[in-house]
């Protein structure tokens, strides 16, 4: 193609990071992926995709700019949950500064949908205060802000329960929860870096559908031909950071347009929950 780029992905072997460079490599560009491990075996994967893939560690500026270096922009994500919103801020904020000094041209940065609206939960307070380091650079760039995963329900956590033929959340069975398909990320992720120019300081929430539970055990039920029942319980019982997020679910609740996001972005092949479901293999159900 004739424009191709030339991508850097952090967080390269992780969900967000390995949904955009698949989109980025449909799309026919060429794909730098960061990574602790390129001998991996996940690392050695990307190679045999035809990734440049480069050694490099949040921890470590001075790798990431050396990773970073020949990139024409850049999709950025932290994480909280393997280090602690506190520590996710610093090398978030670390990992934009490097990008920034790498001349990278663009910077896509992953955050959390309603970041910027002072939810008072810790992990997405902390992502807003990296959204707040990125647009104080010179260096362009454009914040998505993915709402909750609809992996989450086929996660190792969750699996248990759907075994028992439950779903089971910190909400009541009709309380509506935004969600967005992983693979719609990496999606979104690859049309704001070929939009360029057009997408510079903007900040999009983004979510695929919107769902009760009540609605999702229907739909669940019928893609894994297995009757789930919802079971809602309450927030408390869950772990602290966890607790405070599925408490502002029930109180306030995730506000991307979705509609609109279909409308402006047409080229996304946006999945909603049904569909999302259809993708899934439900064979450890059986």
């Amino acid at each position: 193609m004739s424009n191709t780029k030339t991508i850097f992905v952090a967080r390269a072997t992780g969900a967000q990071g390995g949904a955009t460079i698949d989109a980025l490599l449909n799309k026919g560009h060429k794909v730098i992926a960061m990574t602790r491990n390129p001998q991996s075996d996940a690392g050695k994967a990307l190679t045999a995709r035809g990734v440049d893939v480069r050694k490099g560690d949040y921890t470590d500026t001075a790798s990431i700019i050396s990773a970073a270096k020949g990139a024409d922009a850049a999709f950025a994500v932290s994480t909280s949950f393997e280090v602690g919103p506190e520590a996710e801020i610093e090398q978030g904020k670390a990992l934009i500064s490097a990008l920034h000094n790498a001349g990278v041209g663009h910077i896509v940065f992953s955050t959390v949908g309603s970041a910027d609206k002072k939810t008072g939960i810790a992990h997405f307070d902390g992502k807003y205060e990296i959204e707040k380091h990125l647009t104080s650079l010179s260096t362009p760039s454009t914040i998505m802000a993915p709402v909750f995963f609809m992996e989450n329900l086929t996660s190792p956590w969750g699996q248990p329960k759907l075994n028992e033929g439950i779903y089971a959340a910190g909400m009541p069975g009709d309380r509506i929860l935004q969600q967005i398909a992983v693979k719609n990320i990496g999606d979104f992720a690859a049309a704001l870096i070929e939009r360029g120019e057009s997408v510079y300081g903007k900040r999009y929430d983004i979510a695929g559908d919107a769902v009760s539970g009540e609605e999702a055990v229907i739909q669940i039920s019928k893609a894994a031909g297995k009757t789930v029942n919802y079971q809602g319980f309450p927030a408390e019982s869950l772990r602290e950071q966890m607790a405070d997020m599925f408490h502002w679910f029930n109180e306030v609740g995730y506000t991307a347009d979705v509609a609109g996001l279909r409308k402006e972005f047409p080229d996304v092949p946006w999945l909603n929950y049904s569909q999302w479901l259809a993708l899934q293999d439900w064979t450890f159900m059986k």
